[in-house]
């Protein structure tokens, strides 16, 4: 029986630390699925379609193949796990304070279906990425480009172009 992963995330945008943590989950399950999901507390830059095309071409430009992704507009993660025949729920962590922020949520998805959740740690050298960070930095004219893929890139000089 194969090992499912699902790796979840608002992706707004989806950095190089994400695909990182994409890339080194899908060397350590047969099947990874990168659940895109709509956080209601949160204003996107982009619509959570973009972010789905925006994951999609970002994995296919990284020679990236076989994850799956699919969009979570609403709805509990641990019904989607249940429904994709996931094992795991994979985070990334660049701190101690991510680590903080994701065990409480853990418990309660273990609590839920039993299903457990699996934090890789970030890259040093891309710990310092957050999508929050590269918003600030968008929206303000900063460059872009070290911080996520080409896709990803465009879309965002495409929406802020003066």
């Amino acid at each position: 029986m194969p090992k499912i992963a699902v790796y979840p995330g608002s992706f707004d945008p989806f950095t190089v630390g994400h695909l990182d943590i994409a890339e080194r989950t899908s060397e350590l399950f047969d099947e990874l699925v990168i659940a895109v999901v709509h956080n209601p507390n949160k204003t996107p830059m982009f619509s959570l379609v973009d972010r789905v095309e925006l994951v999609e071409q970002t994995l296919a430009e990284a020679g990236l193949s076989g994850i799956r992704v699919v969009a979570l507009e609403s709805g509990l993660l641990v019904d989607l796990c249940t429904d994709v025949g996931a094992d795991v729920i994979v985070k990334g962590a660049r701190s101690a304070t991510d680590v903080d922020f994701e065990f409480p949520m853990a418990q309660i998805n273990r609590e839920l279906t039993g299903i457990e959740t699996a934090i890789l740690i970030s890259a040093p050298e891309l710990s310092h990425i957050s999508s929050s960070l590269v918003r600030q930095l968008a929206q303000n004219g900063g460059d872009v480009r070290k911080y996520v893929a080409k896709p990803v890139q465009k879309l965002i000089e495409k929406k802020f172009k003066n």
